[in-house]
Protein backbone atom coordinates (compact mmCIF):
# COMPACT_ATOMS: atom_id res chain seq x y z
CA UNK A 1 0.00 0.00 0.00
CA UNK A 2 2.51 2.44 0.99
CA UNK A 3 4.60 1.93 -2.58
CA UNK A 4 1.31 2.79 -4.00
CA UNK A 5 1.19 6.42 -2.08
CA UNK A 6 4.95 6.92 -2.38
CA UNK A 7 4.20 6.30 -6.38
CA UNK A 8 0.82 8.89 -6.12
CA UNK A 9 3.54 11.25 -4.04
CA UNK A 10 6.38 10.97 -6.80
CA UNK A 11 4.08 11.72 -9.37
CA UNK A 12 2.82 14.88 -8.05
CA UNK A 13 6.25 16.03 -7.24
CA UNK A 14 7.24 15.72 -10.93
CA UNK A 15 4.59 17.19 -11.91
CA UNK A 16 4.91 20.69 -9.15
CA UNK A 17 8.70 20.31 -10.17
CA UNK A 18 8.18 20.67 -13.72
CA UNK A 19 5.31 23.38 -13.59
CA UNK A 20 8.09 25.36 -11.60
CA UNK A 21 10.95 25.11 -13.41
CA UNK A 22 9.05 25.95 -16.60
CA UNK A 23 7.48 29.42 -14.40
CA UNK A 24 11.58 29.83 -13.23
CA UNK A 25 12.62 29.68 -16.88
CA UNK A 26 9.84 31.23 -18.45
CA UNK A 27 10.42 34.55 -16.64
CA UNK A 28 14.21 34.50 -17.73
CA UNK A 29 13.79 33.98 -21.00
CA UNK A 30 10.70 36.87 -21.00
CA UNK A 31 13.50 38.97 -19.17
CA UNK A 32 16.21 38.04 -21.63
CA UNK A 33 13.42 39.31 -24.38
CA UNK A 34 12.88 35.66 -26.01
CA UNK A 35 9.62 35.81 -28.29
CA UNK A 36 6.42 33.79 -27.03
CA UNK A 37 6.88 31.40 -29.99
CA UNK A 38 10.51 30.78 -29.17
CA UNK A 39 9.67 30.20 -25.63
CA UNK A 40 6.70 28.24 -26.51
CA UNK A 41 8.88 25.99 -28.66
CA UNK A 42 11.53 25.55 -26.40
CA UNK A 43 10.94 26.21 -22.45
CA UNK A 44 7.14 25.02 -21.76
CA UNK A 45 8.10 22.24 -24.39
CA UNK A 46 10.82 20.71 -22.47
CA UNK A 47 9.02 21.29 -19.31
CA UNK A 48 6.09 19.41 -20.03
CA UNK A 49 8.57 16.72 -21.08
CA UNK A 50 10.80 17.33 -18.31
CA UNK A 51 8.74 14.27 -15.99
CA UNK A 52 9.56 12.01 -19.01
CA UNK A 53 13.01 12.83 -18.89
CA UNK A 54 14.35 12.51 -15.31
CA UNK A 55 12.01 8.58 -15.36
CA UNK A 56 13.82 7.87 -18.14
CA UNK A 57 17.42 8.70 -17.28
CA UNK A 58 16.72 7.31 -13.86
CA UNK A 59 15.21 3.86 -14.91
CA UNK A 60 18.38 3.42 -17.30
CA UNK A 61 21.13 4.57 -14.52
CA UNK A 62 19.13 2.01 -12.11
CA UNK A 63 19.19 -0.86 -14.59
CA UNK A 64 15.52 -0.62 -15.80
CA UNK A 65 15.51 -0.11 -19.02
CA UNK A 66 12.13 -1.43 -19.64
CA UNK A 67 10.54 1.40 -17.94
CA UNK A 68 13.24 3.92 -19.71
CA UNK A 69 11.74 2.70 -23.19
CA UNK A 70 8.42 1.81 -21.85
CA UNK A 71 7.66 5.24 -20.55
CA UNK A 72 8.38 6.63 -23.89
CA UNK A 73 6.74 4.19 -26.08
CA UNK A 74 3.69 4.46 -23.72
CA UNK A 75 3.58 8.08 -24.03
CA UNK A 76 3.76 8.29 -26.84
CA UNK A 77 0.35 5.69 -27.57
CA UNK A 78 -1.56 7.06 -24.95
CA UNK A 79 -0.89 10.67 -26.38
CA UNK A 80 -2.06 9.90 -29.70
CA UNK A 81 -5.29 8.05 -28.48
CA UNK A 82 -5.82 9.06 -25.49
CA UNK A 83 -5.15 12.53 -25.06
CA UNK A 84 -6.38 13.27 -28.79
CA UNK A 85 -8.96 11.17 -28.52
CA UNK A 86 -10.81 12.95 -25.12
CA UNK A 87 -10.04 16.49 -26.48
CA UNK A 88 -11.66 15.19 -29.55
CA UNK A 89 -14.75 14.14 -27.88
CA UNK A 90 -14.98 17.31 -25.86
CA UNK A 91 -14.50 19.34 -28.87
CA UNK A 92 -13.26 19.06 -32.94
CA UNK A 93 -9.46 19.38 -33.15
CA UNK A 94 -9.09 21.40 -36.18
CA UNK A 95 -6.03 20.73 -38.73
CA UNK A 96 -3.77 23.23 -40.57
CA UNK A 97 -2.55 22.24 -44.05
CA UNK A 98 0.32 22.60 -42.58
CA UNK A 99 0.58 20.80 -39.03
CA UNK A 100 -0.31 17.35 -41.72
CA UNK A 101 2.53 18.40 -43.79
CA UNK A 102 4.97 19.51 -41.22
CA UNK A 103 4.48 18.43 -37.85
CA UNK A 104 2.25 15.22 -38.30
CA UNK A 105 5.41 13.90 -41.25
CA UNK A 106 8.19 14.83 -38.68
CA UNK A 107 6.35 12.70 -36.09
CA UNK A 108 6.13 9.73 -38.66
CA UNK A 109 9.47 9.73 -39.73
CA UNK A 110 10.83 9.83 -36.02
CA UNK A 111 8.67 7.17 -34.90
CA UNK A 112 9.84 5.18 -37.57
CA UNK A 113 13.27 6.01 -37.29
CA UNK A 114 13.07 5.02 -33.80
CA UNK A 115 11.90 1.62 -34.36
CA UNK A 116 14.50 1.16 -36.70
CA UNK A 117 17.04 1.79 -34.26
CA UNK A 118 16.02 -0.10 -31.35
CA UNK A 119 15.84 -2.99 -33.98
CA UNK A 120 19.18 -4.48 -32.38
CA UNK A 121 17.91 -4.31 -29.60
CA UNK A 122 20.21 -1.36 -27.60
CA UNK A 123 19.85 2.35 -28.54
CA UNK A 124 23.76 3.29 -28.38
CA UNK A 125 25.96 6.21 -27.39
CA UNK A 126 26.23 7.15 -30.95
CA UNK A 127 22.47 6.43 -31.67
CA UNK A 128 21.50 8.59 -28.82
CA UNK A 129 23.81 11.43 -30.50
CA UNK A 130 22.18 11.13 -33.67
CA UNK A 131 18.40 11.66 -31.79
CA UNK A 132 19.48 14.24 -29.95
CA UNK A 133 21.28 16.38 -32.98
CA UNK A 134 17.91 15.66 -35.06
CA UNK A 135 16.27 17.22 -31.85
CA UNK A 136 17.91 20.45 -32.05
CA UNK A 137 17.55 20.56 -36.03
CA UNK A 138 14.14 20.40 -35.67
CA UNK A 139 13.67 22.81 -33.24
CA UNK A 140 15.61 25.07 -35.17
CA UNK A 141 13.67 24.49 -38.49
CA UNK A 142 10.31 25.20 -37.05
CA UNK A 143 11.81 28.12 -34.65
CA UNK A 144 12.29 29.83 -38.28
CA UNK A 145 8.82 29.24 -39.43
CA UNK A 146 7.60 30.33 -35.87
CA UNK A 147 5.25 33.70 -36.60
CA UNK A 148 6.48 36.50 -34.10
CA UNK A 149 2.85 37.16 -31.89
CA UNK A 150 1.93 39.43 -28.95
CA UNK A 151 3.59 38.10 -25.76
CA UNK A 152 0.61 36.60 -23.51
CA UNK A 153 -0.16 38.05 -19.80
CA UNK A 154 1.22 34.63 -18.19
CA UNK A 155 4.56 35.81 -20.03
CA UNK A 156 4.13 39.36 -19.19
CA UNK A 157 3.23 38.49 -15.04
CA UNK A 158 6.26 36.29 -15.26
CA UNK A 159 8.80 38.94 -16.80
CA UNK A 160 7.88 40.78 -13.64
CA UNK A 161 9.85 38.32 -11.43
CA UNK A 162 13.02 39.01 -10.17
CA UNK A 163 16.12 36.89 -11.79
CA UNK A 164 16.89 35.57 -7.97
CA UNK A 165 12.91 34.64 -7.74
CA UNK A 166 13.49 32.97 -11.08
CA UNK A 167 16.52 31.40 -10.47
CA UNK A 168 15.12 29.91 -7.11
CA UNK A 169 12.07 27.92 -8.73
CA UNK A 170 14.65 26.16 -11.34
CA UNK A 171 16.68 25.22 -8.80
CA UNK A 172 13.53 24.03 -6.76
CA UNK A 173 12.19 22.69 -10.13
CA UNK A 174 15.25 20.52 -10.70
CA UNK A 175 15.50 19.57 -7.39
CA UNK A 176 11.69 17.90 -7.52
CA UNK A 177 12.22 16.45 -10.89
CA UNK A 178 14.64 14.68 -9.10
CA UNK A 179 13.68 13.65 -5.65
CA UNK A 180 10.24 13.05 -7.82
CA UNK A 181 11.68 10.36 -10.55
CA UNK A 182 13.13 8.26 -7.41
CA UNK A 183 10.51 7.95 -6.44
CA UNK A 184 8.21 7.09 -9.23
CA UNK A 185 10.57 4.82 -10.51
CA UNK A 186 11.69 2.64 -7.33
CA UNK A 187 7.61 2.29 -6.51
CA UNK A 188 7.16 1.77 -10.01
CA UNK A 189 9.47 -1.01 -9.92
CA UNK A 190 7.96 -2.42 -6.49
CA UNK A 191 4.89 -2.11 -7.70
CA UNK A 192 5.96 -4.16 -10.65
CA UNK A 193 7.29 -6.68 -8.86
CA UNK A 194 3.86 -6.93 -6.18
CA UNK A 195 1.76 -8.11 -8.56
CA UNK A 196 4.23 -9.66 -10.75
CA UNK A 197 3.99 -8.05 -13.62
CA UNK A 198 6.93 -6.56 -15.98
CA UNK A 199 8.57 -3.65 -15.78
CA UNK A 200 7.73 -3.01 -19.14
CA UNK A 201 3.81 -3.69 -18.87
CA UNK A 202 4.36 -1.03 -15.81
CA UNK A 203 6.47 1.32 -18.02
CA UNK A 204 4.04 1.52 -20.90
CA UNK A 205 0.85 1.91 -18.62
CA UNK A 206 0.92 3.32 -14.95
CA UNK A 207 4.53 5.49 -15.60
CA UNK A 208 3.77 6.18 -18.92
CA UNK A 209 0.17 7.61 -18.20
CA UNK A 210 1.85 9.40 -15.46
CA UNK A 211 3.97 11.39 -17.27
CA UNK A 212 1.50 12.50 -20.18
CA UNK A 213 -0.77 14.07 -17.54
CA UNK A 214 0.87 17.59 -18.46
CA UNK A 215 0.34 16.87 -22.23
CA UNK A 216 -2.71 15.53 -20.81
CA UNK A 217 -3.98 18.83 -18.85
CA UNK A 218 -2.49 21.08 -21.35
CA UNK A 219 -4.64 19.44 -24.45
CA UNK A 220 -7.77 19.28 -22.31
CA UNK A 221 -7.93 23.13 -21.48
CA UNK A 222 -6.74 24.01 -24.93
CA UNK A 223 -9.67 21.75 -26.08
CA UNK A 224 -12.17 23.42 -23.73
CA UNK A 225 -11.22 26.96 -24.56
CA UNK A 226 -11.17 25.69 -28.66
CA UNK A 227 -7.77 26.14 -29.40
CA UNK A 228 -7.50 22.95 -31.03
CA UNK A 229 -4.22 24.08 -32.91
CA UNK A 230 -2.66 24.07 -29.35
CA UNK A 231 -3.89 20.71 -28.76
CA UNK A 232 -2.61 18.93 -32.13
CA UNK A 233 0.55 20.94 -31.52
CA UNK A 234 1.41 19.86 -28.18
CA UNK A 235 1.01 16.44 -28.94
CA UNK A 236 2.66 15.75 -32.29
CA UNK A 237 5.77 18.10 -30.62
CA UNK A 238 5.32 16.15 -27.24
CA UNK A 239 5.87 12.54 -29.37
CA UNK A 240 8.53 13.87 -31.54
CA UNK A 241 10.67 15.03 -28.31
CA UNK A 242 10.05 11.99 -26.45
CA UNK A 243 11.67 10.23 -29.22
CA UNK A 244 14.44 12.72 -29.89
CA UNK A 245 15.14 14.23 -26.55
CA UNK A 246 14.38 12.13 -23.96
CA UNK A 247 15.62 9.11 -25.71
CA UNK A 248 18.30 10.65 -27.13
CA UNK A 249 19.89 12.08 -23.89
CA UNK A 250 18.96 8.97 -21.90
CA UNK A 251 20.81 7.22 -24.24
CA UNK A 252 23.85 9.06 -23.97
CA UNK A 253 23.67 9.14 -20.49
CA UNK A 254 23.55 4.82 -20.40
CA UNK A 255 22.61 3.05 -23.51
CA UNK A 256 19.46 1.44 -23.65
CA UNK A 257 18.87 -2.06 -23.93
CA UNK A 258 15.26 -2.97 -26.26
CA UNK A 259 13.53 -5.86 -25.15
CA UNK A 260 11.92 -7.39 -28.17
CA UNK A 261 8.62 -7.51 -26.92
CA UNK A 262 9.09 -4.13 -26.91
CA UNK A 263 9.83 -4.28 -30.79
CA UNK A 264 7.02 -7.09 -32.00
CA UNK A 265 4.36 -5.47 -30.01
CA UNK A 266 4.64 -1.61 -28.10
CA UNK A 267 6.63 -0.07 -31.39
CA UNK A 268 4.14 -1.58 -33.70
CA UNK A 269 0.77 -0.66 -31.78
CA UNK A 270 3.12 2.88 -31.72
CA UNK A 271 3.63 3.13 -35.58
CA UNK A 272 0.03 1.93 -36.56
CA UNK A 273 -1.81 4.79 -34.19
CA UNK A 274 0.50 7.44 -35.48
CA UNK A 275 -0.65 5.87 -39.20
CA UNK A 276 -4.33 5.97 -38.17
CA UNK A 277 -4.21 9.18 -36.97
CA UNK A 278 -3.62 10.79 -40.87
CA UNK A 279 -6.75 10.10 -42.32
CA UNK A 280 -8.67 10.74 -39.11
CA UNK A 281 -6.60 14.38 -39.96
CA UNK A 282 -7.09 14.30 -43.07
CA UNK A 283 -10.57 13.90 -43.51
CA UNK A 284 -12.02 17.14 -43.22
CA UNK A 285 -9.18 18.39 -42.10
CA UNK A 286 -10.55 17.88 -38.66
CA UNK A 287 -10.61 15.14 -36.09
CA UNK A 288 -13.53 15.15 -35.08
CA UNK A 289 -15.74 13.50 -32.22
CA UNK A 290 -15.98 10.26 -33.93
CA UNK A 291 -12.36 10.08 -34.91
CA UNK A 292 -11.96 10.60 -30.62
CA UNK A 293 -13.85 8.36 -29.77
CA UNK A 294 -11.92 5.61 -32.53
CA UNK A 295 -8.69 6.79 -30.88
CA UNK A 296 -9.87 6.02 -27.52
CA UNK A 297 -11.23 2.58 -28.68
CA UNK A 298 -7.65 2.13 -30.27
CA UNK A 299 -6.44 2.46 -26.53
CA UNK A 300 -9.24 0.35 -25.37
CA UNK A 301 -7.84 -2.31 -27.86
CA UNK A 302 -4.23 -1.89 -26.75
CA UNK A 303 -4.91 -2.28 -23.13
CA UNK A 304 -6.85 -5.59 -24.06
CA UNK A 305 -4.06 -7.22 -25.95
CA UNK A 306 -1.19 -5.99 -23.25
CA UNK A 307 -3.12 -7.07 -20.39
Amino acid sequence: MMSYILLTVGLAILLVGGKVLVDGATAIAARLGLSPGLIGLTVVAFGTSAPELLVSVTAALKGTSDIAIGNVVGSNISNITLVLGISAVIFPIFIARSTLKLDYSFTLITTILFYLLSWNGIISLIEGIVLFSLFIAVNWYFFKKIERVETPDDTLLLKQKSIGWAVLMIILGVVGLYFGSELFVDNGVLIAAYLGISERVVGVTVIAIGTSLPELATSVIAALKKETDIAIGNILGSNMMNILCIIGITAIVKPIAVSPLFITTDYLWMIGLTLLLFPLMRFGYSISRIGGSILLTGYGLYLYFLL
